[in-house]
């Protein structure tokens, strides 16, 4: 018995040693033991240190190696892999063009997208997607170019949604003098979501699904579901992912259910198509219908095309409606600014109404999102890649395929030799100002990037859907100026925002007192 025991320990000790001198010899011989650690330690095992320190202070990380390796590139750990993080403008700008992180062709879309840091959808929803993603197409092309078109469709139902979602009441009170308004407050960031979804539907699908609350609440927990199935699958080692994710996937269940509800209008629409085709005059111009001209060449089922269509809607109402809160946390802590931006709206709108032209002659609401998407943004990191190819960089630092990459945004946005002395303030005329000189117009506005503004990344793969994003937004806080005040509750500071490792969100339990703009009373 003792010799079985003996032999049983020697080898559990021998498997144990074996598997850590396969550590140790993996980590010598990690082309990426070269590129300097920032947040923890690099050992082995250690290295978890580091990953749990940049879930809990990822912006102090972050700032540290942009300020020591600016220039070049530092390392921060995950749970599951290191992450690179390029740092400074000349670096950015190169990795935005270099075709080895970049992702241009089906299959290279395939392999970023799997990778399991951003969303691992191929085990929740599956492939379908990924293997042949012609939604990011559509957004860049066609809905950008349909803007114009679709305009006044967005201000109108911004116009019914508004007062639905911010329910000023229109009682009053009087003095002898000035009728004033009541002060109702506002869960922001829900009624943002509720907004974003409808305003946004109404370009995608059209009338009545746009107005349909069964499937506008779907389109807003999918965006939670992706997420939530995402950290879930995490844990779970690659083997595993895909038994796991059939079974624990809460995005199937939602898009089951919206499939029931678009089945309908898809059946309807497909039968138009393959009947009249080109002869369609009276064609809904949205985003279904594009995706059915496309689902047409491919025999897609309506849960494919449903899938598109929650697609689009995670991408719009996530980064939408928290830009949205964002930028209304800062009108409300200094009420005076919806004074400046109503003297320009008003006279603007008078003219023109509300088309895109129009609203691009707002600058200064352009220039209060950018600045606040400069301030707060949705991540502090910009520009995710994953290195399809080995990468050797200007200074030899190699980058072998399969990393992670990302830009380090927060610190440089901060950067006082683009920003000035001003750069840690927040300023909402900064890039108004900036757009009056000689050539600046377009550089300047919203929905441009560049090696110093990554909020919406930058290069080829930037955010396809920032100019659809840009014109909901900006026509949304347009009409919040034109027809309500803003305040803090208490007239206190600002909300602060909430980090979670790289991610940046709103206040999400923040109210903002609305009231209704009332004329003065003779």
């Amino acid at each position: 018995m003792d010799y079985i025991h003996e032999n049983t320990r020697m080898v559990v000790c021998g498997t144990g040693a074996a598997i850590v001198a396969t550590v140790v010899l993996r980590w010598l011989f990690d082309p990426l033991r070269r590129i300097p650690t920032v947040g923890g330690p690099s050992i082995p095992l250690l290295s978890y240190i580091g990953a749990f320190n940049f879930i809990r202070d990822a912006m102090r990380i972050i700032t540290e190696g942009y300020q020591k390796h600016h220039g070049s590139v530092f390392k921060v750990a995950l749970f599951d892999q290191w992450m690179v993080v390029i740092s400074g403008r000349r670096w950015s700008k190169t990795s935005a063009k270099d075709p080895r992180t970049r992702c241009h062709s089906s299959k290279e879309s395939k392999r970023y997208y799997d990778d399991p840091q951003i969303l691992q959808t191929k085990h929740t929803i599956g492939r379908a997607w990924l293997d042949d993603p012609y939604l990011v197409d559509i957004t860049r092309e066609k809905l950008t170019r349909t803007l114009p078109a679709v305009m006044p469709d967005i201000v109108e139902e911004l116009m019914l949604a508004v007062p639905e979602n911010v329910p000023a009441p229109q009682k009053v009170r009087y003095s002898p003098c000035v009728t004033y308004a009541e002060w109702v407050s506002v869960h922001v960031i829900n009624s943002m979501r509720k907004i974003v979804a409808r305003v946004s539907n109404r370009v995608f699908v059209g009338f009545p699904a746009c107005r349909n609350e069964e499937f506008l609440d779907l389109m807003i927990r999918y965006t939670f579901d992706i997420t939530s199935d995402n950290d879930r699958m995490k844990p779970f080692p690659g083997f595993l992912k895909g038994v796991v994710g059939g079974l624990m996937s809460n995005t199937r269940k939602t898009q089951r259910r919206a499939t029931a509800i678009l089945d309908p209008i898809i059946k309807e629409r497909l039968d138009k198509l393959k009947e009249l085709g080109d002869g369609w005059t009276e064609k809904p111009n949205n985003l279904l219908t594009w995706i059915l001209e496309k689902a047409l060449l491919r025999d897609s089922t309506a849960e494919q095309i449903t899938q598109r269509v929650l697609l689009a809607n995670f991408a719009a109402i996530q980064t939408t409606s928290k830009s949205a809160t964002h930028a209304i946390y800062h009108l409300a802590a200094a009420p005076a600014l919806a004074d400046v931006l109503r003297a320009e709206v008003e006279p603007i709108v008078a003219a023109e109404g509300w088309s895109k032209a129009a609203l691009g002659k707002m600058w200064k609401v352009d220039s209060l999102l950018r600045e606040s998407q400069r301030m707060n943004g949705i991540s502090l990191l910009a520009a995710t890649r994953k290195a399809l190819k080995d990468i050797t960089l200007a200074d030899g630092t190699f980058i072998p395929a399969g990393t992670l990459v990302n830009a380090a945004a927060y610190p440089a946005h901060r950067e006082s030799s683009v920003y000035g002395a001003t750069a840690d303030e927040f300023d909402p005329w900064r890039f108004s100002r900036m757009r009056e000189g000689a050539g600046e117009d377009l550089k300047h506005q919203y929905v441009n990037t560049s090696p110093e503004y990554l909020a919406f990344g930058h290069g080829r793969h930037a955010c396809p859907g920032r100019f659809f994003a840009g014109g909901e937004l900006k026509a949304l806080i347009a009409v919040l100026v034109l027809n309500y005040d803003m305040k803090i509750p208490g007239d206190g500071p600002r909300p602060s925002n909430v980090h979670f490792a790289e991610h940046v969100l709103p206040d999400l339990t923040a109210h903002v007192l609305f009231r209704k703009r009332q004329p003065a009373r003779a």
